[in-house]
């Protein structure tokens, strides 16, 4: 949530832990027949299903990109930090950004640029970094053992 010092205009997916975990309880009681919530998506559950677009959508980056394709990456990305809904979020990633430029030359650089982004920010939130030499099994291919077939 902003505090008083903050620019930014409280938002849900910019919700505090406690803030999260009573809006949690209160989804409880608002879960559909399906079994899925109709609420908006908080923080935690927009980051997760942001990752797995991002991810996805550099598994399937052209091998080799025209310099049109390669151009509207970037541009993508450039964009896609600008209107990011967590204000701090995509403050972050255009910092990362600058210090690290999106790599757009073909897929698997791509996908291993997002990869270590996705770890950087992993990193910073005390979770699990994940191998990026297996982006493309994760992302694409789908596990070794099969457990993704259908």
């Amino acid at each position: 949530m902003a505090s008083a010092s903050s620019p930014h205009e409280p938002c849900r997916v910019c919700g505090d832990f406690k803030t999260w975990q009573k809006q949690k309880a209160a989804r409880q009681k608002t879960t559909t027949v399906e079994g899925k919530s109709d609420c908006p998506a908080d923080r935690e559950q927009l980051g997760r299903e942001t990752w797995t677009f991002l991810h996805t959508m550099a598994a399937y980056y052209p091998e080799q990109p025209s310099v049109a394709q390669q151009h509207d990456m970037k541009t993508f990305m450039t964009l896609f930090s600008k209107f990011y809904p967590c204000k701090d979020c995509a403050e972050h990633l255009r910092d990362r950004m600058k210090e690290h430029p999106v790599k757009v030359a073909n897929q698997k650089e791509l996908s291993q640029w997002m990869c270590d982004i996705h770890n950087d920010i992993n990193k910073l939130l005390g979770k699990k970094l994940f191998d990026c030499s297996r982006v493309n099994e994760r992302w694409r291919d789908g596990w070794k053992d099969g457990s993704c077939d259908l």
